[in-house]
């Protein structure tokens, strides 16, 4: 068992899954946070048993039996998966200067605690890392000897920032027109597949089109100020949302869906340079924002013509 006493504030963030998220409470429980955020949208009228299984779900919270504050905003009627993650997320930074996130189809192993925590604090000043992620997408494939890469991707499956970096996310991405006119995307990320999926992306975001996204907001934000993203060389957290009823991720023969875990070794060995691991993250972009089966993929298939599935197993082989 991994022993561990945690000091920083963790933010959950609920809805309507109690099993999974008393899942993740008991992880929550076993590292023992100081400081608890819980964040829960309400249930939509429309949806039969869901008002039920909302509240549920926040019952679970009150089975919380160590030294902790817990601190709860808990919407009364439901107002989105984007802005209720995206006002959750100001709210917690608003609060606290650091904290490890995680929604409730986010299954960490318990070292991921403690590697959040060490990260974010030797690179609490270095305004180059804007976030910490214990998903890892690599499907084995390790590209250095240390405990974690740096990345252009913020994934989101498990992470941790801080509200110095937090401060430049916005829900509007006001400043895509100018970044679209000026051809700026493509000074950032130079391959033209991935420039065409990421203006895709951000002309739908900008136009609403995409009501439920706030990640490829804030990805907008860490690729327009240069942030990078520290991954753990193994992946730290098991996806369990995969399914009906999901928001993004409704495909449950998904290749991401419940990926094995390894937990991380410790001490940690820290790479003595900060230079973002390109192979790792073209490897990221071909097989998971471009051809992964969630919301925004559905029209990137359109753009490819090519089955998801059936690319992705042929990169996997592929040498990156």
């Amino acid at each position: 068992m991994f022993d561990y006493k945690l000091n920083t504030p963790v933010a959950l963030f609920i809805f309507k899954r109690p099993h999974e998220t008393a899942k993740i409470l008991e992880t929550i429980r076993q590292v023992k946070p100081p400081k608890l955020f819980v964040v829960a949208d309400g249930p939509r009228p429309d949806r039969e048993g869901e008002a039920e299984l909302c509240a549920q779900t926040r019952s679970v919270i009150e089975k919380v039996d160590w030294d902790c504050e817990v601190l709860t905003d808990y919407a009364p009627e439901n107002i989105g998966c984007q802005k209720r993650l995206s006002s959750g997320f100001n709210w917690v930074f608003d609060t606290v200067e650091e904290a490890i996130i995680l929604e409730d189809d986010c299954l960490p192993d318990l070292t991921f605690y403690a590697f959040a925590e060490e990260l974010l604090s030797r690179y609490r000043d270095d305004n180059r890392v804007f976030s910490i992620t214990g998903q890892n997408l690599q499907f084995g494939r390790k590209h250095n000897d240390y405990s974690y890469y740096f990345s252009r991707y913020p994934n989101s499956w498990g992470w941790a920032s801080w509200r110095r970096a937090w401060k430049y996310f916005d829900l509007d991405i006001k400043l895509w027109p100018e970044i679209r006119e000026s051809n700026k995307l493509t000074d950032i990320l130079r391959d033209p597949q991935t420039v065409k999926v990421w203006t895709q992306t951000f002309d739908m975001c900008y136009d609403r089109r995409l009501n439920a996204c706030w990640d490829f907001q804030w990805a907008f934000a860490n690729f327009i100020h240069n942030g990078l993203t520290i991954v753990s060389q193994t992946n730290l957290v098991k996806n369990m949302g995969h399914g009906i009823g999901a928001t993004h991720t409704d495909d449950v023969n998904s290749p991401y869906s419940n990926m094995v875990v390894e937990p991380m070794e410790f001490p940690l060995k820290h790479p003595p340079f900060m230079i973002r691991e390109s192979l790792a993250d073209q490897f990221t972009q071909d097989t998971f924002y471009d051809y992964a089966p969630s919301l925004c993929q559905r029209i990137y298939r359109k753009l490819t013509g090519s089955s998801p599935m059936k690319r992705i197993n042929s990169l996997l082989k592929r040498n990156y």
